[in-house]
């Protein structure tokens, strides 16, 4: 098999393969963001079929829970948004950072005039 063919057949892989899955792992966060700003879909981990289906299941998540939003009547517990699924190549979200007792006493002397 000529070096040619090869590079054809590589090139010609679904994105799905795990060729093109082990390629792509050895990206940098660099390399992902520009390949995301470019709008390159065929070179995400996942299929283009996947990305569609996991775009559905958010867009069904999100509207189950604007309907239970829209229906309830206020009083009770406001139930928490939904987590969109993980996108390959996503990292996860940060979480929240918690604010200390001793910070937010800090925060509402600033606030009430202390500067101490």
């Amino acid at each position: 098999m000529t070096s040619r063919r090869l590079r054809v057949l590589l090139q010609h892989l679904p994105p799905e393969s795990a060729t093109m899955t082990a390629l792509r792992n050895e990206l940098t966060d660099e390399e992902l963001a520009e390949q995301a700003d470019r709008g390159e879909p065929e070179k995400g981990r996942w299929s283009q079929q996947e990305q569609l289906l996991a775009a559905i299941a958010d867009a069904v998540r999100n509207l189950g829970y604007i309907t239970v939003l829209a229906n309830s009547d206020g009083k009770g517990r406001k139930p928490t948004p939904p987590e969109p699924i993980r996108r390959p190549g996503a990292k996860a979200p940060r979480p929240k950072a918690a604010l200390s007792d001793e910070a937010a006493e800090r925060l509402f002397r600033l606030i009430n005039g202390g500067a101490a």
